[in-house]
């Protein structure tokens, strides 16, 4: 339990209320009851503030007016931010930090491990691998040879971490993930394929978020690079020598080919799909299910493909699409015509 006068010191807000009253909890303006917390960061949600159980809201100050009577309220300039922050003073995922070392872990003799390190259950740790301060491994892990982990990061349970790969301070990663598998390398002889070894890694800066089930190839030669503060959604595909900037964010199953470079801030939506050999210039914002097949060099907002619709007027859309060629021949056609006529007349009008 926070009395809202601490929580208020804390989040940088203005209280508007009872001091003392107590929340120990976050959640929606609709379901929220007594002791928890709630906010409103879109306006078009304003109606539920008449209504909300909550014992205090976060809200701007244009919202002020309409929270219902006895709903305490603290004002900050961005109610979403300051609800990550609440809700990270009420977190209740289980912290394994003092655990220890599990009796089944494996752990070679040249491993350096820190002393308050956490390894869970049947985890791997190969040789010379190096586990800094504060670092929790899940149940079922495996830890390359040369892999490093730096301070405080935390691996959820069954995270494979190959050979060589490096990895920031203050990470988490969570299930299933994968860092450091080959990338997808082969040349062709005559209809054979001949695998090129991957002799690059992975490095990933501090203070990032790699989702469950993600894959992270390690470069052919360089390395795959993710930079600081990343925040990657599960199920995506991060191929060899790919290079993303600082405080970018990619939403779930995203593609990226091999030796593209994305830029800093940039925020991609889920299921697109990035072409190889490109760059993205810094604060591009990329639609979900978007192909992007070329490099983009100016900041904005990019969309492509065919947003759901009927599947009556799907069909009929896709009927006109197949007749765009010979329409567009027809219109060819009919420009000459015109061009031709409009000669004519000219001609006939010097004469």
């Amino acid at each position: 339990m926070m009395l809202l006068s601490v929580l208020a010191e804390k989040l940088n807000a203005e209280l508007n209320g009872d001091a003392a009253c107590g929340v120990s909890a976050v959640a929606s303006l609709e379901k929220a009851g007594p002791g928890q917390l709630s906010f409103l960061s879109n306006s078009k949600f304003r109606s539920y503030l008449a209504d909300t159980q909550a014992s205090a809201v976060l809200i701007k100050a244009t919202d002020l007016p309409f929270v219902a009577p006895g709903v305490n309220s603290l004002v900050v300039a961005d109610p979403y931010v300051a609800f990550a922050k609440a809700a990270q003073l009420f977190d209740t995922t289980p912290d394994t930090a003092k655990q220890g070392i599990a009796p089944s872990a494996v752990i070679d003799a040249s491993a350096k491990i820190a002393a308050d390190a956490h390894i869970g259950a049947n985890a791997v740790i190969s040789a010379n691998a190096k586990i800094a301060a504060g670092v929790q491994i899940g149940a079922g892990c495996f830890i390359g040879e040369g892999a490093e982990i730096a301070e405080n990061t935390r691996l959820w349970a069954n995270v494979t971490v190959y050979h060589g790969v490096k990895i920031g301070a203050r990470c988490v990663i969570q299930s299933g993930a994968v860092i450091g598998a080959d990338g997808f390398g082969f040349a062709n002889e005559r209809g054979r394929w001949l695998k090129i070894p991957q002799t690059g890694s992975v490095r990933i800066g501090d203070d990032c978020e790699i989702g469950a089930n993600i894959c992270i190839d390690r470069g052919a030669i360089d390395d795959t690079v993710i930079g600081n503060n990343v925040i990657l959604d599960n199920l995506s595909q991060i191929a060899h020598n790919v290079v993303i900037g600082d405080h970018t964010a990619i939403a779930g199953a995203t593609t990226i080919a091999g030796s593209t470079t994305i830029g800093r801030y940039c925020i991609i939506g889920g299921a697109a799909a990035i072409n190889g050999h490109i760059s993205i210039c810094d604060g591009v914002h990329i639609s979900g299910m978007a192909m992007v097949m070329k490099s983009i060099s100016e900041k904005g907002v990019y969309t492509s493909g065919l947003p759901a619709t009927t599947n009556a007027e799907w069909r009929k859309t896709t009927a006109k699409l197949r007749q765009i060629d010979q329409l567009y021949q027809r219109v060819k056609l009919l420009e000459k015509q015109l061009a031709a006529a409009d000669g004519s007349a000219d001609s006939a009008s010097e004469d």
